[in-house]
């Protein structure tokens, strides 16, 4: 089989079915749909709710719904799914989906896993402020987790570089002892016959080159943990066309804007509003250079106002076409470090919460995955 030039691999959230958690922690019924379609606008072309289109409120049980996703994304040039995993000692969550992925063998699509290491807390940013299941580390528990895994790294789905299955930590800093735990796991891996290509995921650029010890490579994670500057007098106006530096670019604006999209001044907005075209524009002039290998990526938009009451971020104004030119950007920089290690990652196929989906929505259809298809066209990506 043909490899494409580059693999355009979309982060897959499972989180749209019921589960017993959720129903005792959230209420009954309760899954991403739930936050998403309580969503609204919260200033003057503030884009809420966001609705599906095509597949419509899916239930990821189904095996008819897994299998929609994958022909669509397929048809548009995506790689394969990047898919979120749930592991809390031995205690896995929102993991139907991808069990029954694997015990049938449908969809025939890609796959791969990034293992999601944060709390489960009740606020959505990670944070760690009522804590309903924490992330324990030890050897014996890395050990038990790898080998949980090995039946997914043999699947002839798995996305693999070499022949190595390719994982990834969502939080690699959230480890005690990080370089321990990966030597475990391909201490184990190998027992088994497996040789493992370990990835982190990437989700700031202040992290520094030292956490990528013992990882085959990163991931960029879009949009990027940014940090707070001093100056937070800019009005929502400013915000919304300010070109500025990269790790700058998010402002709180002076004023909270009502729900009809009306100025209301003398107040603030409870969270952060930014430009999705600034942070384009900062993104595709961001020419850092590492000594380690970094796989790029990019993202259609962020805004997880549905989610949060105060402390949301918003990336204002994202359109199939800033999209799309951000993508091409990124092929025409990103040069493969060998013919398999051409992962390029988008996030994500349906953080429909997040306002951060290639997913057809009611307001732009397919444009973004168009976007997809047309980029990956121009850059001359071999069909698989």
């Amino acid at each position: 089989m043909l490899l494409p030039k580059f693999r355009s691999i979309a982060i897959h959230l499972p989180q749209f079915h019921p589960i017993p958690e959720n129903d005792a922690w959230w209420g009954r019924g309760f899954t991403e749909w739930t936050n998403v379609a309580k969503a609204k606008p919260l200033f003057e072309d503030h884009y809420q709710p966001h609705l599906p289109a095509d597949l419509g409120f899916y239930d990821l049980r189904l095996a008819e719904a897994r299998k929609a996703q994958a022909d669509l994304a397929a048809e548009y040039g995506i790689y394969g799914f990047c898919y979120y995993h749930y592991w809390f000692n031995g205690r896995r969550i929102l993991e139907r989906p991808v069990k029954e992925i694997l015990a049938t063998g449908q969809p025939d699509f890609p796959f791969m896993l990034c293992w999601a290491n944060e709390n489960w807390t009740r606020v959505w940013d990670g944070g760690d402020k009522d804590i309903l299941l924490e992330q324990l580390y030890s050897e014996q528990d890395d050990i038990n987790h790898i080998r949980e895994l090995f039946p997914y790294f043999k699947d002839p789905r798995y996305i693999r570089i070499d022949g190595k299955p390719v994982f990834a930590v969502y939080k690699s800093s959230l480890f005690p002892d990080i370089q321990r735990t990966l030597a475990t796991w391909r201490r184990e891996a190998s027992a088994e016959g497996i040789d493992l290509y370990l990835c982190r995921f990437e989700r700031s650029k202040n992290e520094g080159e030292a956490l990528i010890a013992g990882f085959d490579a990163a991931i960029e994670f879009q949009p990027q943990d940014q940090t707070k500057p001093a100056n937070t007098t800019r009005t929502l106006k400013d915000e919304v066309t300010l070109r500025t530096i990269y790790n700058s670019i998010i402002f709180r604006t002076k004023r909270l804007l009502s729900r009809a999209g009306k100025n209301s001044p003398g107040h603030k907005l409870p969270g952060w509003v930014a430009s999705y075209e600034a942070y384009v524009e900062a993104a595709m002039h961001s020419h850092e250079k590492v000594n380690f290998k970094r796989f790029p990526g990019l993202s259609p938009g962020w805004d997880n106002s549905s989610r949060r009451k105060t402390g949301f971020a918003v990336l204002h104004g994202s359109t199939p076409q800033l999209f799309g030119k951000w993508l091409r950007s990124v092929l025409a920089r990103f040069q493969p470090y060998s013919p398999e290690e051409n992962l390029v990652f988008i996030n994500a196929w349906n953080e429909w919460a997040e306002g951060n989906h290639l997913e057809p929505c009611q307001k732009w259809g397919r444009q973004y995955l168009e976007e997809v298809k047309q980029s990956l066209r121009e850059f001359d990506n071999n069909p698989c």
